[in-house]
């Protein structure tokens, strides 16, 4: 192995986590986060251990620049870049918000460019230009390659090289449309690292439900770098979800992050609250169904050993305890863990008849049962219990 090779490798195993919520996030239909909510949620990006956040794109006003200004002010822990297209203006704006690094996007697919009246012609000329002024006031400059996934790869491989050649730090491959599969990914990757003296990140969407799944991939691939949200937050279906993104690759073994997983609950909760997007019951990783159970042979695997049927204990992401959910598709065990919790010890007999009458009123309404429910079953099948609730 080179020497080359042997940093390459170990870039790989310590991968660049850089968040895009406050960015990409926010350009969701209907999302707008106040000062207030932004700094918060850059605040506890900064304590989950993020690499570098995306915090704003400061072309779109004064009051954007400002709160960007304010959280650069605070110092974080973590790399601050701000984004902007392929224009001086914009970049002079990120330069006045006093955002360690900035990264330019430019059209890379030849539909883009046709959407824009260029060619790559311009696109080389604005590199040349653009990237040796933005030098001058940043110590990072990252450029992206808009609509990657459809484009040439001859072209990328020259957009990699004129922008490595005009001082570029790194090179972004967006995956903007969504369109993008794990296989692709590798392929896609595979050509372009070898040829590629910059570093490589990797920005999916999820329009195809495979974003966590391309980010996971590009850094198999060997990507340096990949972009995420909180929560998958971002436009039309949204961004790989950092905290799917946190634990896969905490639960891999062959990756070092700094992220701490512990806070991706609370993290999640957050954005979710500020966003006014409740996090679906379904929801990897922190949705509530993520850690409920009922099917009665998983219930009584469970309560042997709580890793039978998780991935991973609840408290990993900074949750609560699993639940054990009573309804049609219950066991025996599961049953019996219900009412003991409530004080009563059921004989076999007793979990027998219960489990019958549980499973039928359950399957009758359609859903799982309270509490309350679970005690008129019992008073009306064990009357003879000298236990009363």
């Amino acid at each position: 192995m080179t020497e080359n090779q042997k940093n390459s490798s170990a870039a790989a195993s310590r991968p660049w986590i850089i968040d895009t919520t406050l960015r990409d996030g926010e350009q969701a239909p209907g999302v707008a986060f106040t000062a207030a909510e932004k700094t918060r949620i850059a605040c506890m990006l900064a304590e989950t251990g993020i690499n570098e956040l995306e915090i704003g794109y400061p072309a779109i006003s004064e009051e954007e620049r400002n709160t960007i200004k304010s959280i650069t002010g605070l110092h974080l822990p973590l790399r601050l870049t701000s984004w902007a297209r392929a224009v001086w203006q914009d970049i002079e704006h990120a330069a006045a918000s006093n955002t360690e690094g900035v990264h330019i996007s430019f059209p890379a697919s030849e539909l883009y460019m046709e959407l824009m009246g260029k060619n790559y012609l311009w696109v080389r000329q604005q590199l040349q230009e653009l990237v040796p002024r933005a030098k001058k006031y940043f110590n990072f400059v990252s450029v992206g390659a808009q609509d990657a996934t459809r484009a040439d790869t001859g072209l990328l491989l020259d957009f990699i090289g004129d922008a490595a050649a005009c001082g570029a730090d790194r090179i972004r491959l967006a995956d903007t449309v969504g369109i993008a599969t794990p296989l692709s990914i590798i392929d896609l990757v595979g050509r372009l690292k070898s040829a590629s003296p910059l570093p490589i990140e990797f920005h999916a969407h999820n329009d195809l439900g495979m974003a966590t799944a391309n980010a996971f991939t590009a850094l198999e691939a060997g990507c340096a770098a990949v972009s995420v949200s909180v929560t998958g937050l971002g436009e039309r279906a949204g961004n790989a979800a950092l905290e799917e993104l946190a634990v896969a690759l905490s639960l891999s073994g062959k990756y070092t992050t700094r992220l701490d997983t512990g806070m991706l609950a609370q993290l999640c909760d957050m954005v979710s609250r500020a966003s006014g997007r409740p996090i679906q019951s379904q929801k990897p990783i922190v949705g509530k169904s993520a850690f409920q159970h009922e099917s009665g042979i998983h219930c009584a695997a469970l309560l042997k050993n709580p890793l039978s049927y998780q991935p991973f204990l609840p408290e990993h992401v900074g949750r609560n305890d699993y639940e054990l959910v009573i309804g049609k598709h219950s066991g025996s065990a599961a049953i019996s863990h219900a009412y003991h919790a409530q004080g009563i010890t059921l004989s076999k007999e007793e979990s027998s008849a219960l489990l019958t009458a549980v499973r039928k009123t359950a399957g009758e309404k359609k859903r799982a049962l309270t509490t309350y429910e679970l005690k008129t079953i019992y008073r009306l099948h064990c009357q003879t219990s000298t236990t009363i609730l």
